[in-house]
């Protein structure tokens, strides 16, 4: 599971390598917000993945304990060395402590159960994210991951996107279910815990499935670049007049006011936000300078925000070698 997972992280850090250069809008609340690079949206679907990776690292050595030799709940009576058991069978996290807790410790199903919700809802976020790239035409789906209407000819369905996106209701569901079938039981053994087994293998068969396709999607995935320009608008360059200010020592709480009161001189006259003039800013505040009127530049925007994990070229770079790295 861990190659797979690997395999689709790198798939992201390709696809993010090679349009770095690439602009679009990030939203908030599904509204336009700020400029930021394509390649920078896509880093936050990757990095949590990188997140699952190191929880599935964990998981394996914590529930890598050997039960051998709890019998059917007290012990055994004949003196087994379960520690050169363990050592032998590839135990790496030593002996279960306790017997009675080893017959029907299930913890490791649900640990698993939650870990490929998790994962899956990730993978979830990402399919919502790309179905509505696809309807504004902001990136173009393959084909292999796509198809057509059986009415409407013009049509290209997001459909492998969208069983990505159906995959994480089935995945909590799975894992609530399990969890509560647990929650009731006496100690040792009980024959509820049979239904451990069809939840865990689906889930087990549906993540690789998930992952598979999730890399897929990521190799063949293409930007239009036309699609995500047309996402930019001026007005998301309110926060880059505020601080034009802020440079200039104007405390923030003043400079968003400020930059409020331009939004709507702008609205008010019908025109277009990047379309204020010197004269009409130095209307609204004297301090103000010439200078201002290179914020009106999306390239520049985004790489003002140069600190780690931010969107300027250099720092989303960074953000994918770092996820590379962990994939080594």
């Amino acid at each position: 599971m861990s190659v797979l997972l690997k395999e689709c992280i790198q798939a992201g850090c390709n696809l993010a390598s090679d349009n770095v250069d690439s602009l679009m809008a990030g939203y908030t609340h599904l509204q336009p917000a700020m400029p930021i690079r394509f390649s920078h949206w896509l880093m936050s679907h990757i990095v949590p993945l990188t997140r699952d990776l190191e929880r599935l690292s964990e998981m394996r050595r914590r529930c890598a304990t050997s039960p051998l030799g709890s019998g059917a709940l007290a012990g055994n009576s004949f003196e087994i060395d379960r520690e050169f058991l363990a050592q032998e069978l590839g135990f790496e996290g030593g002996l279960t402590l306790n017997s009675l807790d080893a017959t029907c410790d299930r913890d490791f199903v649900v640990e698993f159960l939650m870990w490929h919700t998790l994962l899956l809802t990730h993978i979830s976020q990402f399919a919502e994210d790309v179905i509505i790239f696809n309807y504004s035409k902001a990136v173009v789906i393959s084909e292999a991951y796509s198809t057509g209407s059986s009415l409407m000819p013009q049509k290209k369905n997001p459909d492998a996107l969208e069983l990505l996106r159906g995959k994480a209701g089935m995945a909590l569901g799975r894992c609530v279910g399990f969890t509560a079938t647990l929650k009731g039981l006496p100690r040792a053994y009980n024959k509820d815990l049979q239904e451990d087994k069809i939840g865990l293998f689906e889930s087990v068969d549906s993540v690789e499935d998930c992952v598979q396709i999730l890399t897929g999607i990521l190799m063949t995935m293409k930007t239009n670049e036309e699609g995500l320009k047309a996402g930019l608008c001026k007005e998301m360059l309110a926060t880059d007049l505020a601080d034009y200010l802020v440079r200039k020592g104007v405390p923030f709480r003043e400079t968003h006011h400020i930059s409020g009161a331009a939004v709507r001189f702008a609205e008010e006259k019908k025109m277009n936000f990047g379309d204020l003039t010197l004269d009409q800013l130095q209307a609204i505040d004297k301090r103000f300078e010439p200078d201002v009127m290179k914020i009106w530049d999306y390239e520049s925007s985004v790489e003002r925000k140069n600190v780690v994990g931010g969107t300027a070229k250099v720092a989303v770079q960074r953000t994918i070698s770092a996820c590379r790295k962990l994939c080594e």
